[in-house]
């Protein structure tokens, strides 16, 4: 197995923390989720006074040989059509993460057509989309290994100029799919409860879904305990690097923004492989994809929000960036009763 060192939080400061916490001008817990988002980025920057620099949204893009087996009700053409509408600038995330002041990079890690270059996009593509899994694994074990290595040096790449908070979204049809077998491998649970619509299958779709999963699934025999085989059985180019982000990320003591199902099943892989990413990072929001709330639950996890969105894009992560700042702002800029000359509770 690929190793992949990441230190657990320095808790050295953790009383002093709290304690600056507690000394704000107001109720013990009065800010309830705020205050336990300020002590999670003093931990991951082990200071009293931390910094959000150079916020950054990596979506990872990818096409999924499975589409062809009819798990999604729009055509694979869709994944290359929303990269170029990312770039011009009109979707979700673009809204969101401009609202947020973040930077936005889209990482083509293997969609099924060439781009031409532009500034905002990342050509790191794998191969033109994964294979069928229905029929064979989605990438040899080669190209796993290359996506998980690029998405770590993308990370670094971004730590490197300066940025320490980091999200992740994607955009790949029929990624539900793949995120819905690695959740049902992975955390031994049925397939029937970690599939969904996705992009908004019908009955008689989901049926269709869960049918040629499972046959999937029957088919390969991948155990819990394969970790990259099952990332490479049933991921997407785009997870598969966005697993390998999320840990070059947290290898570097960034703050990892995790946003909706794919992502969770990303991060669900990377913490088969390093248990220590998930004290670096902070759950957006739950998705409306029926698997999210499970998996969040299987990794012990609290998201921020609640909204039944469930666009993907990283959309949930931008839409928590302004709680993050606002955690960190109260931390630093909010007055205690000491400075204010307020009395404390008798």
């Amino acid at each position: 197995m690929m190793r992949y060192e990441i230190l657990p939080l320095d808790g050295g400061l953790n009383a002093v923390l709290q304690q600056k916490i507690d000394q704000k001008t107001k109720p013990l817990g009065a800010l309830g989720r705020l205050e336990e988002i300020a002590l999670k980025v003093g931990q991951i920057q082990n200071t009293l006074t931390p910094q959000l620099s150079q916020p950054t949204m990596l979506v990872f893009a990818g096409d999924h040989g499975i589409a062809e087996s009819g798990v999604s009700p729009y055509p694979q053409a869709v994944t290359a059509q929303m990269v170029h509408n990312f770039l011009a600038g009109g979707a979700g995330i673009n809204v969101f993460a401009k609202q947020g002041n973040m930077q936005l990079r889209i990482v083509d890690a293997g969609v099924n057509y060439q781009f031409e270059s532009h500034p905002d996009l990342t050509d790191a593509k794998i191969s033109m989309g994964t294979c069928n899994f229905l029929q064979e694994p989605a990438m040899t074990m080669a190209q796993c290994k290359q996506a998980l290595t690029v998405g770590v040096e993308l990370a670094k790449k971004e730590v490197d100029a300066g940025c320490n908070v980091l999200g992740f979204g994607e955009m790949g049809i029929a990624n539900t799919s793949s995120a819905s077998c690695l959740m049902s491998v992975l955390c031994d649970l049925s397939l029937e409860s970690c599939v969904g619509r996705g992009t908004g299958l019908d009955d008689n779709g989901l049926a269709r879904k869960a049918e040629v999963l499972k046959q999937a699934i029957a088919i390969h025999q991948i155990n819990d305990k394969d970790v990259l085989g099952a990332l490479a059985t049933f991921g997407g180019f785009e997870i598969a690097m966005m697993t390998g982000a999320m840990l070059g990320a947290a290898k570097h003591k960034a703050v990892l923004l995790v946003d909706g199902f794919i992502a969770t099943a990303a991060l669900l892989v990377a913490s088969k492989l390093q248990p220590n990413v998930l004290q670096y990072c902070i759950f957006s929001h739950c998705s409306g994809e029926a698997g999210h709330r499970k998996l969040l639950d299987y990794l012990d996890a609290k998201p921020l929000l609640d909204l039944g969105m469930r666009l993907g894009e990283g959309t949930g992560a931008a839409l928590a960036y302004p709680l993050i700042q606002a955690a960190v702002n109260f931390l630093n800029d909010m007055a205690s009763f000491e400075s204010a000359s307020v009395s404390e509770k008798c």
